[in-house]
């Protein structure tokens, strides 16, 4: 039973290591705002994997969307079966391409803050990010604090 245990320990682990969070970063949102999007790199050191869900305590939903061109009009859409994050490759979620949508928010985001969001891998499992809130109008990841790391 403990070499079982041990060899779990030891296929599983490096699984986790392979995915890194990279600037996870959201805009604080007006009092009442109800959505938010969230941004990031995702860099994988491994084999291919696929970001298929996250959830927040900030949110009652978070789905994974993208813009769309709909004939000349950009719209938001749901991505149902998540993101493929390429083998020893990233993928970046920005502002106007693929990102998190924070559903239902249930309190204003503030600059300063930061959002606790569980991100769900195919291969990887469960990897916990925090996400530095930014100013409303912020186009990039808000700068780190003096002396902390994001």
């Amino acid at each position: 039973m403990k070499r079982l245990l041990l060899l779990l320990l030891f296929v599983s682990a490096p699984a986790l290591a392979q995915v890194q969070i990279e600037k996870p970063w959201t805009r604080a949102t007006a009092p009442g705002a109800q959505v938010a999007g969230g941004y990031m790199t995702i860099t994988n050191a491994g084999a291919a994997d696929r970001l298929v869900a996250a959830s927040s305590p900030a949110a009652a939903k978070v789905e994974l969307h993208t813009h769309i061109n709909d004939n000349g009009v950009m719209k938001m859409r749901e991505v149902p079966g998540g993101y493929e994050i390429p083998a020893k490759g990233s993928f970046e979620l920005k502002p106007g391409g693929a990102h998190l949508m924070f559903m239902n928010l249930k309190a204003p985001l503030k600059e300063g803050d930061k959002v606790p969001v569980t991100l769900k891998f195919e291969k990887a499992g469960e990897v916990k990010a925090e996400f530095q809130v930014g100013g409303m109008g912020a186009g990039s990841a808000p700068m780190p604090m003096h002396g902390h790391k994001m």
